[in-house]
């Protein structure tokens, strides 16, 4: 944390306060300003006391969030009704007549600012513009829409944590598909268990990963595993592991470069409803198989909008990373930070090959803001005697999320 965002710590009567924001820091907040549009747009003067605007956003419920479109500038028709059957759960609808499209969203403004900044944990790096990932976004849906994808059919990914998972779930988004992911670390079981309920369309798949410097080949896998999905109809490889993968074992097979250059690239967005599915997740497996979890456009677009800006204070241009595999909902909700303009920092592979500084050297290149990661990896870093701090420059480091367990300090 630098000098100018932060005040000395001070002792209160629960001990000592470690950090708090200048006026200065605090005046230039995204929660002020939204706070100021409210103000402006419905008379409720919050006041700078975050329990009030906290129980406003209860009580006005409707508001708050027609608000939240309003001030972030979502793209949609928004529709006349906000919130229907309020009180009925299941039942209760938000904005149920607007038209949006999630990828629409995440790719508005697409220029020459970066939009993804995607490592290996052999050194590969891939950088791309918010211009070359709409083109590639574009193309990729062209292709998907040339294999008979349309609105409502599920993309299914078996992918490592790269550019080209969020490719594959920006064209899938905007030809209104529905896309599910799992990491390649998933052995056939895994996979089978979670990919055979949605009835996949298509499949992305990786013809393997690394992980501590080993290889792993999952291309005999991937021959398995299509076979056992009867509703393919074509299977995308990212070759990750070699340039030339053998595909011949696996009907309708592309690999991901080819598909992009010869496919005729999509020119509009679909619009689909606000609460159309847009991903569909699974719970852990360990009581059963996986169940399967749907989230809508609309909400996983606004509500994802809202923890962004108004919880984690992230702005345009703001780099955002979190540690996670494409396995965990922490990948959707990262992706979702190119819907601000912040560049998306992703990262494949051991976060300790070859040691402790790996993603905190990646955190000093990338003057990421935003630093996400498990307890499991801040104890694993604490155990190994790395101390960030001492070791990197972090004056661009805000905000330090992690999810799990609180590790005891």
């Amino acid at each position: 944390m630098t000098e100018q965002s932060s005040s000395p710590p001070q002792s209160t009567a629960l001990g000592t306060r470690l950090w708090q924001p200048t006026d200065e820091a605090i005046e230039q907040a995204q929660l002020q300003d939204f706070g100021r549009f409210i103000a402006a747009n419905h008379g409720f003067d919050w006041g700078g006391d975050f329990q009030a605007l906290w129980q406003w956003s209860i009580d006005s419920m409707p508001d708050f969030w027609q608000s939240l479109w309003q001030w972030h500038g979502m793209i949609g028709d928004m529709g006349s009704r906000i919130l229907i059957n309020e009180t009925a759960m299941p039942g209760a609808q938000f904005f149920p007549d607007a038209k949006i499209n999630f990828a629409e969203n995440l790719l508005a403004e697409a220029d020459e600012r970066p939009a993804i900044s995607a490592y290996g944990e052999d050194g590969r790096h891939i950088a791309l513009s918010r211009a070359e990932l709409k083109q590639k976004v574009m193309a990729l849906a062209g292709w998907m829409r040339a294999k008979g994808v349309g609105q409502g059919d599920r993309v299914a990914a078996y992918t490592p944590n790269a550019a080209e998972a969020v490719i594959t779930m920006l064209a899938s988004a905007t030809i209104g598909a529905v896309y599910s992911s799992c990491s390649p670390d998933f052995g056939l079981a895994g996979a089978v268990d979670r990919f055979s309920q949605i009835e996949p369309k298509l499949l992305m798949a990786c013809d393997g990963y690394l992980y501590a410097g080993k290889k792993i080949d999952r291309m005999p896998l991937i021959a398995d595993l299509t076979t056992q999905l009867p509703t393919l109809e074509a299977v995308l490889i990212l070759p990750y592991l070699c340039d030339a993968p053998d595909c011949s074992a696996i009907a309708n097979a592309t690999l991901f470069d080819d598909a992009i250059a010869s496919a005729k690239p999509v020119n509009a967005f679909v619009r689909v409803g606000f609460n159309d599915p847009l991903y569909i997740l699974y719970s852990s497996g360990t009581t059963g198989a996986p169940k399967c979890i749907v989230h809508g456009v609309g909400g996983t677009l606004i509500q994802h909008i809202k923890e962004h800006r108004l919880h984690g204070d992230l702005g345009a241009g703001d780099a955002m990373f979190y540690f996670t595999t494409c396995g965990w909902m922490m990948w959707n909700w990262l992706v979702s930070a190119l819907a601000i303009k912040a560049k998306v920092v992703l990262f494949e592979g051991n976060p300790f090959h070859p040691g402790p500084a790996r993603l905190w050297d990646l955190a000093e290149t990338e003057n990421i803001a935003i630093f996400g990661t498990s307890a499991k990896y801040i104890d694993a870093v604490r155990n190994s005697g790395y101390v960030p701090r001492d070791q990197v420059h972090l004056g661009a480091l805000r905000a330090l999320l992690s999810t799990g367990s609180t590790p005891l300090i």
